[in-house]
């Protein structure tokens, strides 16, 4: 979410945001957006060899890609593992929706998508589009700001941007300033 605070602040007030550039890493692989059947957007991110094992097996239906000397252990090939895996990858996401890939790949698979990937500690967020700005106050207005990542439930903390020197007195004071030491810097013009 915090990759996405620029294209988010662009597609504020109505503006169409920007074209999607694509979120593979380089150098892990499978690490990205995959589409499942329904047309929804899945960001995988198999990060170590706990999840690899269990992706292979469970999602893939294919342990044997568990070990393979072709596919580098952490895949630091990347893209060019990707070359070989991903047409897998996408085929497997093709046959179910975003929230339940993986439960239609038969008794083997141990039906593991999206939520069951959760569940065992493997990063696959759903991918949602640009959105949530909230209006933040500012010395010189309120203006839009980027709602914290997080949980929906609530609303964000959003306190006011504060002034040049708003709080300089308070952060002295706590840093253990005296009131005729913090007096005594102002006079100076160190603060």
């Amino acid at each position: 979410m915090e990759w996405m605070g620029f294209p988010l602040y662009y597609a504020y007030d109505g503006a169409a945001p920007p074209p999607r550039a694509g979120a593979a890493h380089a150098t892990i692989y499978p690490y990205g957006p995959f589409t499942a059947g329904d047309g929804k957007t899945v960001m995988l991110s198999v990060q170590n060899e706990r999840e690899w094992q269990g992706f292979c097996t469970r999602f893939l239906g294919r342990p044997d890609l568990v070990g393979a000397s072709r596919l580098p252990r952490q895949r630091a090939a990347g893209p060019a593992t990707g070359d070989t895996l991903g047409p897998l990858i996408a085929a497997r996401f093709r046959g179910a929706d975003r929230d339940e890939a993986g439960g239609s790949a038969g008794p083997d698979t141990g039906g593991l998508g999206p939520r069951q990937f959760r569940a065992r500690g493997v990063a696959a967020p759903a991918v949602g589009g640009p959105a949530a700005l909230a209006p933040v106050g500012t010395p010189v207005g309120p203006l839009p700001a980027l709602a914290p990542p997080g949980p929906t439930g609530a609303a964000p903390r959003m306190d006011p941007v504060p002034d040049v020197g708003e709080h300089t007195d308070a952060v002295l004071a706590e840093l253990g300033f005296s009131a005729e030491e913090i007096t005594g810097l102002r006079q100076e013009g160190a603060v």
